[in-house]
């Protein structure tokens, strides 16, 4: 049984970027277009970046490191509506662990240059994981109450509602 069991994680790197804080930053990659930064990997992971170099887009997993508690039922950032928070990309989660798809612009020796990258600064680096349309790409399937607020993702930028309280 798994349930009440933890897990330690230590980062594997940092992550840089030009937005210093959550606030009016963009929430989503989409919105953060041309938007580029590092991902500074620590020394003694520099080899499993081999071959990453032949990928035009990685998956970065890092933690919500600026919240603090949960939510279960959140109002997110494109809707009025509050909605349980497993059906949201909120960061006040349970495990605050966040995702996004960047693209893979260069490797500079355990730096990996980023652009469309929607996440703060020096935020703590967990994993990094290719982007494989064949896995990653599912375009004809349903985004349930996130089908209707998919334009404004472009241009809405984040507000108070999730920092630290």
């Amino acid at each position: 049984m798994v349930h009440g069991k933890k897990f330690c994680f230590d980062p594997i790197g940092i992550i840089h970027s030009p937005h210093a804080q959550p606030e009016g930053m963009p929430i989503q990659p989409g919105g953060a277009a041309g938007v580029r930064g590092t991902v500074e990997l620590f020394p003694e992971y520099l080899e499993g970046l081999a071959d990453l170099a032949g990928f035009s887009r990685i998956i970065l997993i890092y933690v919500f490191d600026r919240s603090e508690g949960f939510d279960l039922a959140v109002t997110p950032f494109l809707d009025t509506t509050r909605r349980g928070v497993f059906a949201t990309r909120a960061p006040r989660r349970p495990v605050p662990i966040g995702i996004s798809t960047v693209r893979l612009l260069d490797l500079e020796e355990n730096r990996i240059i980023v652009e469309d990258i929607d996440i703060c600064d020096e935020t703590p680096l967990l994993d990094i994981k290719p982007y494989v349309p064949l896995f990653d790409a599912y375009p004809e399937e349903k985004a349930g109450w996130l089908e209707e607020k998919e334009e404004m993702v472009i241009t809405f930028r984040a507000d108070g509602r999730f920092c630290q309280k």
